[in-house]
């Protein structure tokens, strides 16, 4: 066994002459009696200003997107009525002596009506005899070769009209094209 050596008890003298200890665990007592420094209320009002306008932004264009998405897959659906409009145009005058029969008068009726609703909210039609080949806008389904009268890459024939709807291609026009 070892023998430590005792420190000597303390006396009534000695605790009264110690400084108290804070049990505040800060090191440096004077910084906690510095006062806060008051926040910039104007810095901070531009701040949350700016922020609720980026929200604005971006929930107004998150809706327009959603409106356009929507037209969109719409558009997509009625595309096809709209085609058998045609072709149902185009058997009525092919079987009637009188291209004004009733029966093409009413399907060109409603077919009018539907693409004045498409035009209403931005759905253009597009692709014209003559026009220039673009594969961003038209599919191909075949080619003929270019006579004196037409020039390479133009279109001849259009099987099935294209849709636009503002820049972006709903459904590429499906074309003839002098090759």
């Amino acid at each position: 066994m070892t023998h430590e050596p005792q420190s000597p008890p303390i006396t009534d003298e000695e605790l009264e002459q110690e400084e108290p200890v804070e049990e505040t665990g800060s090191a440096a007592p004077e910084a906690a009696s510095e006062p806060e420094a008051e926040p910039d209320w104007h810095d901070i009002a531009l701040r949350k200003a700016a922020e609720l306008e980026n929200v604005r932004k971006q929930t107004a264009q998150r809706v327009q997107k959603a409106t356009r998405d929507g037209m969109r897959r719409i558009a997509v659906e009625l595309l096809p009525a709209l085609d058998d409009f045609e072709r149902a145009l185009a058997h009525a005058e092919a079987e009637e002596a009188d291209a004004e029969h009733h029966l093409t008068k009413g399907i060109r009726l409603a077919r009018e009506q539907l693409l004045a609703a498409l035009r209403r909210v931005g759905i253009e039609a597009y692709g014209a005899v003559g026009d220039q080949f673009d594969p961003h806008l038209h599919e191909a389904v075949a080619q003929i070769p270019a006579g004196p009268m037409t020039v390479t890459g133009t279109i001849t024939d259009i099987y099935q009209a294209g849709y636009k709807l503002g820049d972006d291609v709903l459904r590429a026009a499906k074309v003839v094209v002098a090759g």
